[in-house]
């Protein structure tokens, strides 16, 4: 055989893509090309690879040898491919094993339905992958179901559900496992230590604000975004860093994808079924609160994805910082355009804001004097645009409430709340697939039909306030989540006008 046809997997950002790994060797003058838009790392693995099949025992051609990775117009930057290539080496040259009498085995059968991954040493071993989860991911989704891949990372990627994944720790094992009768026993799944959701911030720790408890508890339950406004230490923070404790434990898709964002991004690996609690300082930059970068990674909004992302001090970030979430908090998705490349990391979390209502903070207070002049409270509040305050569903302005520290009496624990969050969200899953912050406007007019004093109520305000479009269907998905955590099927005026009271 002097061509080799053998699959392997790339990922540009999380999106995976089929590559085919072309190997011909034919006569004339030695050489080994690499084609196929390589970059400098990908071009290196012809010295790992030459030196790999020497040091397992095997021979490299002396001939002409090409290596193809299609489609050609996909940059390639992984060195997970210098496993395919030395495999397509042996097979197009027409040796797979050696066995002790040097005596040439068998073909292993087609090798159509496999795929292939992994960087040599010099020595012929099969070492670790950067992000094992996102390639597994990534090759269940292209459809295919058995993945060769390192050893000391086939566990991990086994969690990937229907995937049969096998481990290799040396090119010489993988040559006698392809030439085996049949495979042996696939890699099982690691164990996990994160089995249940850790211990953290509790809700009953929060003393007072029963109104705004109560708001975000509908916001949890219908995945809206929620903005916080009050004076200095009136309980913004401290409600919104117990807000993912409310959150039902992520399913096992979602463990997988929020593990995999965060080996992307060059984080240690996330293993908890807790929802992700993302906090950027509000000096962070675009490409630190996006994704970007010379070889785009994840942001915090990705990181946040099937979490929280919690913006303290909001009026504090940059508008142009703020301004670049407007798109991912209505798609669920960020898509990071390059010159000569364009990447998508999924993020589909819950913004939670916090800010003071003026510069000094002191704006409203009963007893406090705020010294700023009107000029500076609007530029303050301008850093929040009209157009990225109409994608914020609830907007509290919370008020002091001083005599509630005292409280002895122990409030609802996270636990509690937690139940009735996943009684609401199962109720929303079973009736239209996804949550309540999440429908469409056709899906709005057959999930959340409202009664007509409800219809009437929600158009009069929207005459009266001259909401926008946007800002009415947010209000209905609101009210859609109220009427469910109060077990109702239809919309009600009281259900609608409590949304209008959470809109600030």
């Amino acid at each position: 055989m002097s061509l080799a046809i053998i699959n392997s997997c790339a990922l540009s950002g999380m999106a995976p893509h089929a590559i085919r790994v072309e190997v011909h060797v034919g006569v004339g003058l030695p050489a080994f090309t690499v084609v196929g838009l390589p970059d400098t790392g990908v071009r290196e693995s012809r010295e790992r690879v030459r030196s790999a099949i020497l040091s397992s025992g095997f021979e490299f051609p002396s001939s002409r040898i090409t290596v193809n990775l299609a489609p050609a117009d996909l940059p390639k930057d992984a060195a997970h491919f210098d496993l395919p290539i030395a495999l397509g080496v042996l097979l197009a040259s027409g040796q797979m094993a050696v066995d002790e009498k040097n005596v040439k085995r068998a073909l292993p059968p087609a090798l159509e339905a496999y795929v292939f991954a992994g960087e040599l040493s010099l020595t012929g071993a099969v070492v670790d992958l950067p992000s094992p989860l996102a390639l597994a991911l990534g090759v269940k989704a292209l459809g295919a179901n058995t993945l060769f891949m390192p050893s000391c990372v086939a566990k991990k990627a086994a969690l990937v559900e229907g995937l049969s994944v096998y481990g290799v720790s040396s090119l010489s094992e993988l040559v006698q496992t392809l030439c085996c009768p049949a495979l042996p026993e696939p890699a099982g799944a690691a164990l996990l230590s994160a089995t249940m959701p850790e211990a953290g911030l509790c809700w009953s720790e929060v003393k007072g604000q029963l109104r705004a408890k109560h708001a975000l508890e509908v916001a949890v339950m219908g995945g809206h975004n929620v903005l916080l406004v009050g004076s200095p230490g009136v309980g913004k923070s401290m409600l919104a860093q117990r807000f993912s404790s409310l959150m039902p434990p992520l399913s096992a898709q979602q463990f997988l994808e929020v593990a995999a964002l965060s080996t992307v991004a060059g984080e240690t690996e996330r293993l908890s079924w807790q929802p992700p609690l993302r906090s950027p300082h509000h000096s962070c930059t675009v490409a630190a609160l996006v994704g970007g970068g010379l070889r785009p990674k994840p942001g915090e909004i990705s990181l946040a994805h099937h979490g929280v992302l919690f913006l303290d001090e909001i009026a504090e970030f940059s508008r142009s910082t703020l301004e670049a979430l407007r798109e991912p908090l209505e798609s669920g998705e960020v898509r990071i355009a390059r010159a000569g490349r364009s990447v998508t990391f999924p993020a589909r979390f819950q913004l939670v804001a916090a800010m003071n209502p003026c510069p000094c903070g002191w704006h409203g207070h009963k007893t406090q004097l705020c010294r700023c002049t009107t000029e500076r409270i609007e530029r303050y509040t301008a850093k929040l645009s009209g157009p990225f305050l109409d994608r914020l569903d609830i907007r509290l302005t919370l008020a002091s409430d001083g005599s509630s520290m005292f409280d002895d009496a122990r409030g609802e624990t996270s636990v509690a709340v937690q139940e009735r969050v996943i009684q609401a969200q199962a109720i929303q899953l079973q009736r239209q697939a996804c949550l309540n912050a999440h429908l469409g406007v056709a899906q709005l007019k057959r999930y959340a039909e409202m009664q007509g004093a409800a219809s009437e109520l929600l158009q009069a305000s929207a005459r009266k306030w001259s909401w926008s479009n946007r800002t009415v269907h947010r209000l209905w998905r609101v009210a859609r989540t109220i009427a469910d955590a109060g077990g109702s099927s239809k919309l009600h005026a009281e259900h609608v006008a409590q949304a209008i009271q959470y809109r600030g």
